[in-house]
């Protein structure tokens, strides 16, 4: 009776771990959220749980000298298989890349199941909070610290009016940019000539004075802006 409460007690453990952390996804709108996080705890739990107590799957048919189990062997295979997932959760919208937040914390959250299958307490629980932590804390500290912006932005114009290069860059550079790249493109049979360029700043509000000095530019045909994930 002391071995499943002591079975229960990880478990739940586990659960409790991977539902924290999903909650917290969850309330940021993430694609895996409460239920991932904690199934994903529960499982990398429950499998440990099945390496390190082979010796109940046989009862007394076999001795208990005659099993020699590698426990490290089914963490390796959790945290491989849990690779999969991770990557699933990963796209690319663009030039942006969304969802490596979220495939860390089901990493973490495989890796915190596996400590709490094997009843290593203590430093689960540690990284637990620190988890979640990192999570919120880390969140509201990136928001109000200094920051470099990207973006992705294309700027076209009528073969016959184009801004010339230096004239373009003064224009970008009066609205708190620097190019980091730029490349050049003739379409449309020749008739329209189009910038493409990663711009750089210092504050996400440029984005939008960026934008509207373009609305008021006579000669521009049509531009794109694009923030890119940090």
């Amino acid at each position: 009776m002391t071995d499943h409460l002591v079975i229960v007690a990880y478990l739940g453990a586990a659960w409790l771990a991977g539902s924290l952390i999903g909650l917290e996804r969850s309330y940021h709108g993430r694609p895996a959220g409460f239920r991932t996080h904690a199934l994903v705890c529960l499982a990398s739990a429950l499998l440990m749980m099945v390496s390190t107590h082979q010796g109940q799957w046989f009862g007394a048919s076999i001795p208990s000298s005659a099993i020699n189990t590698d426990p490290t062997r089914m963490a390796q295979g959790i945290m491989t298989g849990i690779g999969f997932l991770g990557a699933g959760v990963i796209f690319k919208e663009g030039l942006t890349v969304r969802g490596l937040t979220t495939a860390a914390s089901i990493w973490v959250t495989a890796a915190l199941g596996i400590l709490y299958g094997i009843g290593f307490l203590f430093p689960a629980i540690i990284v637990t909070l620190v988890t979640l932590l990192t999570l919120s804390l880390f969140r509201w500290a990136e928001a109000r610290m200094p920051s470099q912006h990207f973006a992705d932005h294309v700027l076209a114009f009528p073969i016959d009016s184009t801004l010339d290069e230096v004239q373009m860059r003064a224009l970008i550079k009066e609205q708190g940019f620097r190019i980091k790249s730029l490349s050049y493109r003739l379409v449309q049979r020749g008739t329209v000539f189009e910038y493409h360029m990663t711009l750089q700043t210092l504050d996400r509000q440029n984005l939008s004075r960026l934008a509207e000095r373009l609305r008021r530019e006579d000669n521009v045909l049509e531009f794109r802006l694009s923030p890119l994930a940090e």
